[in-house]
């Protein structure tokens, strides 16, 4: 696995609503405002979850389209990531035909692993010149089955296609996961074909994510999903903290 390039990731809202706390931005205009703030701290990408007035995720045009111009418009010019999940969308047919529909692009889109139709949506979003971000969870409910698929279709997508994928890989918390605490990385990922290699953390499992990406020398994504109650923080993993997050330990 390859950390080229190890950029700080940041999520604005993540899966969290306005029943979160008014602290979560939801409106294009308070998304571009924290994504301008995050940026200012040393993000190099920032991940946004587009909602409709009423505050459902959607991959529909009218909505991915106006976040995306308000954010670029607002100034803030790293490479900007929406999901394209079930969250969004139920329907997995219907989630391919979004994407083409989207007359404003962003530059990178998550696709779970773990749900259906995930090799299918990832080809429609390469096939656009977006880049993916291919999620797979480390433990949990979802068992090997989503990594095993991810790394069936990492071999079938040879050459260029290949090339507009990055790893994203979710560190789960908990005792079970000591994997977590050690030098190297987990031995499901050492397994993939050389690619990208992003890790991050919900809850408990963000600083251990954080410290594990630092020293594997991987990229690292932190904010608002990672710790909860957490203002939006950005940090490379492999360079000291440019900020903190209150009443939370600094990685070691």
């Amino acid at each position: 696995m390859s950390g080229a390039g190890r950029p700080a990731v940041v999520s604005l809202n993540g899966s969290r609503g306005a029943a979160d706390g008014p602290a979560v931005p939801l409106s294009p205009e308070d998304l571009a405002e924290s994504a301008v703030r995050a940026v200012a701290a040393g993000a190099d990408e920032v991940l946004v979850h587009p909602r409709t007035p009423c505050g459902r995720e959607s991959l529909s045009p009218r909505v991915v389209g106006p976040v995306l111009e308000v954010l670029r418009g607002a100034g803030v010019g790293v490479p900007l990531t929406v999901p394209a999940s079930i969250g969004a969308e139920p329907d997995p047919a219907q989630r391919p035909a979004r994407v083409r529909a989207w007359t404003v692009l962003p530059d990178r889109a998550l696709v779970h692993f773990a749900e259906p139709g995930a090799a299918e949506l990832a080809r429609a979003l390469l096939e656009r010149g977006v880049a993916v971000d291919a999620v797979v969870a480390l433990g949990g409910p979802a068992g090997p089955k989503a990594l095993e698929r991810l790394r069936s279709w990492l071999v079938r997508e040879r050459g260029v296609g290949r090339a507009g994928v990055r790893v994203v890989a979710e560190v789960a918390a908990g005792p079970a996961d000591e994997q977590t605490t050690g030098p190297a990385l987990p031995a499901g990922l050492r397994g993939l074909p050389p690619q990208a290699l992003l890790l991050f953390g919900r809850d408990g499992a963000s600083w251990p994510a954080l410290r594990l990406a630092g020293r594997c020398g991987t990229a690292a994504r932190t904010g608002v999903e990672a710790e909860e109650g957490a203002d939006v923080v950005c940090r490379r993993p492999t360079r000291t903290p440019r900020g903190a997050v209150p009443g939370a330990p600094a990685p070691a």
